[in-house]
């Protein structure tokens, strides 16, 4: 079962998951990344550019989800390293550092708030993400184009390519497309039809919406939907 609520850490969202069996399961794109705590070890999931497939028997997960852009900061690694990639923890920080680490977040009462003392803390730490950044993803998650996105914050088209790549993992064109996906999600969960759905998440119409549902989740809206999350 998956269960998420609000972290301590501003932005981030804590959650826990543990699969009633085997098999594969769908972690979709969202622009963000997660520092994730798996039967005793921890990792870290970079961003997706599409569904990553989870195999295997049963086991439990929880991780800190941090909202678009403010990972990198917390890692010290640019998020195109980990763009489409999960790592062991220790092969980004020192593995002395990383065991000290896993042996805490095994030790608390619960992996998740183990996580999110670890991200607590460490966030106090290391300077804030860049103020921009959060600009960056309300303008795209608005809808506006990524050339006037670049005009209205004062940024070339370059300097915005090379900003994005760093923080969020990926373009703006493609963290667009992701926080679009993630609308149109939320809106058809809600009950909204398919068609209304396009038109209200930024599609240009139904058949759009699902050319690029199949592309970034691998499987058609309506077995999507009703497969969850």
């Amino acid at each position: 079962m998956y269960v998420e609520r609000a972290s301590r850490l501003s932005g981030a969202v804590v959650w826990t998951n543990t699969p009633p069996r085997g098999g594969t399961g769908l972690v979709l794109p969202d622009g963000c990344m997660d520092l994730l705590w798996n039967d005793g070890r921890l990792l870290v999931a970079g961003p997706d550019t599409r569904a990553h497939v989870a195999e295997g028997a049963p086991s439990r997960w929880a991780g800190i989800r941090f909202c678009p852009g403010t990972a990198p900061t917390f890692l010290g690694v640019p998020a195109h390293e980990l763009r489409d990639r999960r790592v062991e923890l220790a092969d980004l920080w020192p593995v002395s550092l990383a065991r000290r680490l896993t042996a805490r977040v095994n030790a608390a009462v619960d992996p998740a708030s183990g996580l999110e003392e670890v991200a607590l803390e460490r966030a106090d730490k290391v300077d804030g993400p860049d103020p921009l950044l959060r600009r960056i993803v309300a303008a795209l998650d608005a809808g506006r184009p990524v050339a006037t996105t670049a005009d209205e914050l004062g940024l070339g088209a370059r300097q915005l390519h090379r900003r994005s790549l760093a923080a969020f993992g990926y373009g703006p064109k493609t963290l667009a497309r992701v926080l679009r996906l993630q609308r149109a999600l939320a809106l058809a969960r809600g009950g909204v039809q398919f068609a209304d759905t396009a038109v209200r998440a930024g599609y240009a119409d139904q058949a759009h919406l699902a050319r690029d549902v199949r592309e970034l989740a691998g499987l058609p809206l309506g077995e999507l939907l009703g497969g969850g999350r």
